[in-house]
C-alpha cells in the first residue's frame, strides 16, 4: 500500500513539474488532457492557459502541447491564437467550452453570444511538423428566428452551409437554405488562428462565412 501511495506520489509529482517548467509566469491552467497526437502511441499533454496578459477583449489564453522523449518533457507546439480571450463570449462570458482528443485529433469548443448565440469547433490534426486546422463546425442564430451550420472539412476542401428558418412570420430571417462547394485555399493552424479575419462568400445563398 504504501509503495503503490509513493508510486502515485512520484507520478503527479512528474507532472506538476512538467506543467511548472513551461507554465507562463502568474497564469493560471483552465485543463489539461492526455492523449496520443502524433501517432508514435505515447500520450502527449495539452494545457490551455490562462495569461495575466490582457488585450481588450481580457484575459490570452496560451495553449501548449507538450510531448515526452526519453523521460524528459518539451514544448511541440504553443500558441497564443487558438484560444479567445476571456471576454470574447459576449453576455455569455467566458468562451472557452472544452477540449479532448479523439483518435489523434486535438478538439477545441468555444462559444459565446446573448439572444444571438454562436459555438464552434475545431480539430487539429498533427501534420507537416504543425497542428493543422482539419476540420470546423459552426452553429449560430437565435432561438424563435433562425438556426445555421457550417461545417467544413479543409483536408478536403468541402464546405457545407445549411439554414433553418424558425420564425417565418419575420422576413428579416430570409428562408430555409443549403449550399455546398469547394474551398481549398485555407491552410490555418494553431499559430495562425485567429490572426486574421477570413472570409467567404457562398456564391449562390450569399451567405457569408468568416473563420
Amino acid at each position: 500500500m504504501k509503495t503503490t501511495f509513493f508510486l502515485l506520489s512520484l507520478f503527479f509529482s512528474i507532472i506538476c513539474s512538467a506543467q511548472k517548467e513551461f507554465q507562463p509566469v502568474g497564469s493560471e491552467i483552465i485543463e489539461t488532457v492526455d492523449g496520443d497526437l502524433d501517432g508514435d502511441k505515447i500520450p502527449e499533454k495539452v494545457i490551455i492557459y490562462n495569461t495575466k496578459d490582457t488585450t481588450d477583449m481580457g484575459n490570452i489564453r496560451e495553449i501548449q502541447i507538450l510531448k515526452k522523449t526519453n523521460g524528459k518533457w518539451s514544448i511541440l507546439e504553443k500558441s497564443r491564437k487558438a484560444i479567445l480571450e476571456s471576454n470574447h463570449g459576449g453576455m455569455m462570458g467566458d468562451p472557452y467550452q472544452s477540449m479532448a482528443i479523439n483518435k489523434g485529433i486535438l478538439e477545441i469548443t468555444q462559444a459565446g453570444g446573448s439572444s444571438w448565440k454562436w459555438g464552434y469547433t475545431d480539430k487539429y490534426r498533427f501534420q507537416d511538423g504543425h497542428f493543422e486546422l482539419i476540420g470546423h463546425s459552426l452553429s449560430y442564430g437565435r432561438p424563435g428566428d433562425y438556426w445555421a451550420d457550417i461545417d467544413y472539412n479543409l483536408s478536403t476542401g468541402q464546405l457545407v452551409y445549411s439554414k433553418e428558418v424558425e420564425g417565418k412570420d419575420n422576413p428579416d430571417n430570409g428562408k430555409s437554405e443549403k449550399e455546398t462547394v469547394i474551398k481549398k485555399d485555407w491552410k490555418i493552424n494553431l499559430q495562425n488562428r485567429n490572426s486574421e479575419e477570413r472570409t467567404f462568400k457562398f456564391p449562390k445563398t450569399k451567405a457569408e462565412f468568416h473563420l
